[in-house]
């Protein structure tokens, strides 16, 4: 399975419409995962073209942090979502304390706090950092942005591929949108 993972779009905001380049890299992937700060619902339409959308509220999806633009309700979109495919547990969050931020006893608690104990993936967003890393069985994942890089205006984004095989062997990798 293919799994397409986007992030903090921050659609008007940041430019009109999602990258096409966003389109092509997910060409005949199973599912997409939008770890938060969406804005808009057209978004997720536009996505869900491609395939299945779940998507993480994003602080900035309430309305929070000054910004005009609220996501409607939609039931695509949770705090957290906890999907499980050929047995690897993969949980979708905007942002989540990692142990080289804090502690592992607090990525530990977080882990049960939105997905109900230990998962082997973790998609989240939020920093607009791509990256790919490893906290004992955990792999995190961070697509980055798609629309603003690092916070950047007007360079190339970069989103992400998670790849499960049928014995559950886990890969992602992350893609520039130059």
């Amino acid at each position: 399975m293919r799994i397409g993972l986007i992030s903090d779009t921050h659609i008007p905001e940041a430019c009109e419409h999602l990258p096409a380049r966003v389109f092509e890299v997910f060409a005949g992937i199973d599912l997409v995962m939008h770890a938060g700060d969406v804005y808009v619902n057209r978004v997720l339409d536009e996505l869900a073209a491609i395939a299945p959308v779940i998507a993480a509220l994003g602080n900035g999806d309430e309305g929070l942090d000054g910004h005009r633009y609220r996501l409607e309700a939609d039931e695509r979109v949770r705090e957290a979502h906890l999907v499980e495919i050929a047995g690897v547990r993969i949980g979708l969050v905007h942002a989540i304390p990692t142990p080289d931020e804090t502690s592992e006893d607090v990525f530990a608690r977080a882990m049960d706090r939105q997905f109900g104990g230990p998962v082997d993936v973790i998609v989240q967003g939020h920093s607009h950092v791509e990256g790919v890393m490893r906290f004992g069985a955990t792999m995190v994942v961070n697509p980055g942005s798609a629309t603003l890089p690092r916070n950047l205006i007007g360079v190339p984004g970069t989103v992400a591929i998670l790849e499960i095989g049928n014995t559950g062997e886990v890969t992602a990798e992350i893609i520039s949108l130059a």
